[in-house]
């Protein structure tokens, strides 16, 4: 966790600029040691700092400044869940916490209060990379505090609708029409099964055309 915090700690000194002094690193400093979890141990709540650092990281957040108010964010919502409960696994809390709050915060940009919660995730996951929001709005991810017209237009433009949900549906049997002409066939098959006489004299007939044919080709 110290590693993060120096790094975002530099990160921050460079976007500053010649106004930043001792108050500011120090004022800086303090926001980012404020996490203090009061139930479990350190080595788990590393873990958990470095599975959010990564969940973010793979949805484009780099701007390590950003990075760190959020990953402190959800940690601290993290730790209350655990002190009240501390056989819970902080990594699952911090996750399920991070989870929780993209699914509010697509919905509150997307405008899609009636599509499902896994539908608003998907849509949201994909519109953001669509308009590359991360890089072009840096500071915006999961701030409900300032969304841009732009970005909201941007984020809703590149959200797709996957139509209609599936609904279920009853298929009835029905005879396969076949035509005129394997009927007629199927009739006439059926009146020579009537006749005996005629089914052998037709079968004759035919053994005495294919010896006919064979006599032709052997010549």
């Amino acid at each position: 966790m110290s590693g993060a915090d120096s790094s975002g700690a530099a990160g921050s000194e460079a976007d500053a600029g010649p106004g930043w002094d001792a108050v500011g690193l120090g004022g800086a400093l303090d926001t980012l040691a404020g996490f203090r979890p009061k139930t479990g141990n350190m080595e788990a709540w590393n873990a958990a700092y470095v599975r959010v650092e990564d969940y973010l990281r793979a949805h484009r957040i780099h701007n390590r400044l950003h990075q760190s108010r959020l990953i402190q964010t959800v940690l601290e919502r993290a730790a209350r869940r655990h002190e009240a409960n501390p056989a819970l696994n902080p990594t699952q809390l911090a996750v399920e916490e991070l989870e929780l709050w993209m699914q509010r915060w697509f919905t509150s940009v997307l405008g899609a209060t009636e599509n499902s919660a896994d539908r608003v995730a998907a849509q949201g996951r994909l519109a953001m990379l669509l308009c590359d929001g991360p890089q072009k709005w840096p500071y915006v991810f999961l701030d409900n505090r300032t969304q841009p017209t732009d970005f909201v237009t941007a984020m809703r433009t590149g959200a797709i609708d996957a139509g209609p949900d599936m609904s279920l549906s009853s298929m009835v049997p029905r005879p396969i029409d076949l035509g005129p002409i394997p009927e007629a066939a199927g009739e006439t098959i059926e009146r020579i099964e009537d006749w005996p006489i005629v089914r052998t004299l037709l079968l004759w007939l035919v053994f005495a055309g294919c010896l006919a044919v064979i006599f032709r080709m052997t010549r």
